[in-house]
């Protein structure tokens, strides 16, 4: 059966399926439907949980040796199975096929899998899903949908925007929605019962700004180390997420590649800086650091940030923090050594 993320709540509340299946590439409504189904799942005893990181080393007999396992006090558990961008093999889709054919009475089995492609919608142990549990597929919030959804959320925590507001939210996080989250809880602390206006909004952004994401954007375009490592630090203890930090780096870094690529090509500086939406005092930065950075510099860093993309995602192990460090100091002209 397959829901919809809206849906999922009110399923729950009439039974439970012996698996669920979270899929889908936007992180927040990924993790806000699995914490959703775990939150109701405690609530009905499954007390116990156990965690199952697939990566190359992962066997799969495991999870019947999970599942078959009594626990000491007969609780009953959660076995979670991330798959991250792993795909199942035959030996693989025969175990898990396995599995759910005679799945254990107290186990609730809870997979999340990056977006699956249209093969692994059309095997076999996807469809033994889909027959015997719950299928959660999460879609992106589009472009022409996110003003709804920063109301919707907005309304949520009881904080008010006008239409202004909304458009200037939309065009800062540019559809990150870990992003926008922190940016819509940031304001309900500075405006409680108030109406936010867009001035509001880029008042907000100019008071904070030296430790936001933005901030550290653009203190590494400008070469600034120390900054980098100050507003990093900020960001760790203010509870800031590392894909939010991953994503206005990793931004950067794409956009540097681009402006590389178009000089190359004998492309105008001035029509890249308007594909890639870099605007007004950044575009003087993103020139001054593509000529001083070099793209194997640029192409190492792309390759830390994948290295973070998994160790957020459980699929390595290692600090994502000291990562996002080396990050931005590349992006500043600076090495960190690993």
């Amino acid at each position: 059966m397959k829901l919809r993320p809206e849906q999922l709540s009110g399923h729950l509340k009439k039974g439970l399926a012996p698996v669920y299946l979270i899929t889908g590439d936007e992180p927040l409504l990924s993790e806000e439907s699995s914490d959703l189904l775990r939150h109701s799942l405690q609530q009905q005893g499954f007390s116990e949980r156990e965690v199952l990181h697939v990566d190359g080393s992962f066997s799969w007999e495991y999870l019947l040796e999970c599942a078959n396992a009594l626990s000491l006090f007969a609780e009953k558990k959660i076995i979670e199975l991330r798959l991250g961008s792993s795909k199942l093999n035959k030996k693989s889709s025969e175990i898990l096929q396995q599995y759910l054919s005679n799945p254990a009475p107290d186990n609730i089995l809870l997979i999340t899998a990056d977006k699956l492609d249209g093969s692994a919608k059309k095997s076999a142990w996807f469809k033994a899903i889909d027959n015997s549990g719950v299928i959660v597929e999460i879609w992106p919030v589009e472009s022409n949908q996110l003003p709804n959804w920063i109301r919707q959320r907005a309304a949520q925590i009881e904080l008010q925007l006008d239409d202004e507001a909304i458009q200037l939210l939309c065009d800062r996080i540019e559809g990150n929605l870990l992003a926008a989250k922190q940016e819509l809880s940031k304001l309900s602390l500075l405006f409680p019962g108030q109406r936010v206006s867009a001035e509001d909004v880029v008042d907000a952004v100019s008071d904070s700004s030296r430790y936001d994401i933005y901030g550290l954007a653009d203190a590494a375009l400008q070469g600034l180390s120390g900054r980098c490592c100050k507003i990093l630090q900020v960001l760790r203890q203010d509870g800031t997420e590392p894909p939010v930090v991953l994503w206005a780096l990793s931004k950067e870094l794409r956009s540097l590649a681009a402006i590389q690529q178009a000089q190359n090509n004998g492309q105008s500086f001035d029509a890249v800086c308007q594909r890639e939406r870099i605007w007004g005092k950044r575009k003087p930065l993103a020139r001054t650091a593509a000529q001083r950075i070099k793209p194997e510099q640029i192409n190492q860093a792309l390759q830390q940030c994948a290295e973070v993309d998994k160790i957020v995602k459980g699929l390595a192990s290692g600090d994502a923090w000291l990562l996002l460090t080396s990050i931005s100091l590349t992006l500043s002209g600076t090495t960190l050594a690993l």
